[in-house]
């Protein structure tokens, strides 16, 4: 990977993570390196949470933002609901919850009851 400081390369290499675009088939010259790098970079995180692209795309894609949600939902002792995941994905998702579970504090739970409770937020 060149300098990823570079804002030129920085820029392509963030178009290709973000993008879902074949970079062997669109993009050409210079751009070309970075897009490619970013791709490669974005496709590796993405499969490493929902599984290889060749079994399929799942009905619910996991992201980082959805695993902080399970590690959370652990950190509390909230049950979660896993249906319609993948056994990948429902690998990945129990590791970050395990995590939460070892930071469970009973405590935080009424704390949190009590905060929801003071914005008028109830909890059946």
């Amino acid at each position: 990977m060149k300098n990823i400081l570079d804002p030129i390369y920085r820029k392509d290499y963030f178009d290709g993570h973000t993008k879902g675009l074949n970079p062997f088939a669109t993009i050409k010259g210079r751009k070309k390196a970075a897009f490619i790098a970013g791709f490669n970079s974005g496709r590796l995180e993405y499969e490493g949470m929902n599984g290889f692209i060749s079994q399929g795309i799942p009905k619910r894609i996991v992201t980082e933002k959805v695993l902080e949600d399970f590690l959370v939902a652990g950190m509390f002792g909230f049950s979660i609901e896993t249906d319609e995941y993948t056994t990948h994905q429902i690998n990945v998702i129990s590791k970050w919850y395990q995590s939460g579970i070892e930071k469970y504090d009973p405590t935080q739970h009424h704390n949190l009851y009590e905060l929801l409770e003071e914005n008028g937020i109830e909890i059946e």
